[in-house]
């Protein structure tokens, strides 16, 4: 088997550019409609990154529908992979819903492009977050609907890749859902109705954080090539994370974009990593532990922004609208001439998004997440640019300037994106010397 992808994002983007051009003349039969078995209700689906949010991404997409069935897993990692087909096998709640013989359980780093190639009607995307807008544009053009999680992209390239895929799902009337499931949270959805009908009147400014204490470290384990070992460790290296501030803080960002129905036109800020790497996670990663950026929409409105990893520290998870009328936390609460607050119940949010997007696919309805998963995505990239570069990034430049590090050529034994230096450290950006294009 051939762990190798010939094809680089430049490439990716070239043949989306082109497949948009052509994709009218193949959308006029509605792929809605031809996208599982006539007159079944059967769905087949195929897990794309069988990680803990992947397993968890498929169980949510089986409760949302009866129909679904997985027929296929992928991972880069072997044992990934097995494990996963091995747990669906063994567990009650996949029972009567998978059919996973073994030569449908897929590895290696062209796994994705097999289990595609399994014709589904819909692709689950839960891989590390780099490798999402090339599996995501292969899928679409296969024709395939899509649920991917977020962020959609870490970096302009892949932006650029995932808004090209995004309009030629749209030609061909694929349906594509996003992890960003505050957009299916019943509390969410009250409190903005409520905020676009004018309660908070003029929105003065927003702020929005996800402070925590950090995240998982995976160690090098034995015979691991360097590239095997950045993709295990995938947190930990922006070219595939993007950092916590795209990885994690991106669904506050999405918040705050959706309050104001557009996204950030220019960044400032400051970050640096004081604490993730000392001791002995020295020469583990290479990712900030906290980030402070102030966004300016447009018309002008600031959105204050902070992401922080570190123990013993404020912890804080949460959005907030200010206006000339009021403030809300955007998830239920406004207080304005009058109190309100939500009261209902409302369905699991994690359910709830492939619920909505299982009915469209049925009912043949409009429907595509990408785009506000595209936008909200880069306006984390575009924070990421401003912490790392010390400098003023305008998103207008950030998406034509910026550059990407994902291999050209990627196998476990290509020269991986980042190399320790003398020390046995792996460089982190430095404010004031790193471009904000190089971020």
């Amino acid at each position: 088997m051939s762990n190798k992808l010939t094809t680089s994002r430049r490439d990716f983007l070239r043949g989306s550019l082109v497949a948009g051009a052509g994709a009218a003349l193949a959308s006029q039969l509605s792929v809605a409609r031809t996208a599982h078995a006539a007159g079944s209700d059967e769905m087949k689906a195929v897990l794309i990154g069988c990680g803990g949010r992947g397993r968890g991404a498929a169980y949510n997409c089986i409760k949302a529908d009866k129909g679904v069935k997985i027929i296929a897993v992928a991972d880069a990692f072997e044992r990934q992979s097995k494990d996963t087909a091995r747990f669906m096998r063994n567990s009650e709640e996949f029972a009567g819903r998978i059919d996973l013989p073994d030569d449908r359980v897929f590895f290696g780093l062209d796994a994705y492009a097999k289990a595609i190639a399994c014709d589904p009607d819909l692709v689950l995307i839960a891989t590390p977050p780099g490798f999402r807008p090339q599996q995501y544009s292969a899928a679409i053009k296969a024709g395939k609907h899509v649920f991917m999680e977020k962020p959609v992209c870490v970096d302009a390239p892949g932006y650029n890749i995932v808004v090209e895929a995004n309009k030629l799902a749209d030609e061909k009337g694929l349906k594509v859902g996003v992890g960003l499931q505050r957009h299916h949270q019943q509390s969410y959805i009250e409190t903005m109705k409520r905020i676009h009908d004018g309660a908070l009147g003029d929105i003065q400014f927003l702020r929005a954080y996800w402070n925590g204490d950090g995240i998982w470290t995976r160690g090098r384990e034995p015979g691991m090539t360097e590239m095997q070992y950045q993709v295990h460790n995938w947190y930990h290296f922006t070219w595939v994370s993007g950092d916590n501030i795209c990885e994690q803080h991106v669904h506050n960002l999405d918040v705050c974009n959706w309050v104001m129905n557009d996204h950030p036109v220019e960044a400032n800020g400051m970050g640096g990593c004081s604490r993730r790497y000392l001791g002995d996670k020295r020469g583990t990663g290479q990712i900030f532990d906290h980030h402070f950026v102030e966004f300016t929409y447009k018309n002008g409105t600031k959105m204050y922004s902070q992401c922080r990893h570190m123990q013993g520290t404020w912890g804080n998870v949460s959005e907030a609208a200010h206006g000339t009328k009021g403030e809300s936390n955007c998830a239920g609460w406004i207080k304005a001439a009058e109190e309100w607050r939500f009261r209902g119940e409302g369905a699991d949010p994690y359910d709830q998004e492939h619920v909505d997007l299982l009915a469209a696919i049925r009912k043949d309805e409009k429907y595509n997440e990408g785009w506000f998963g595209a936008t909200s995505s880069f306006t984390a990239v575009l924070g990421r640019m401003a912490t790392y570069s010390g400098q003023i990034v305008k998103w207008d430049d950030a998406v034509k300037q910026g550059k990407s590090k994902f291999p050209q050529e990627l196998t476990w034994d290509a020269p991986a994106p980042e190399q320790k230096n003398a020390d046995g450290d792996y460089a982190i950006a430095v404010p004031g010397v790193t471009s904000p294009y190089d971020a």
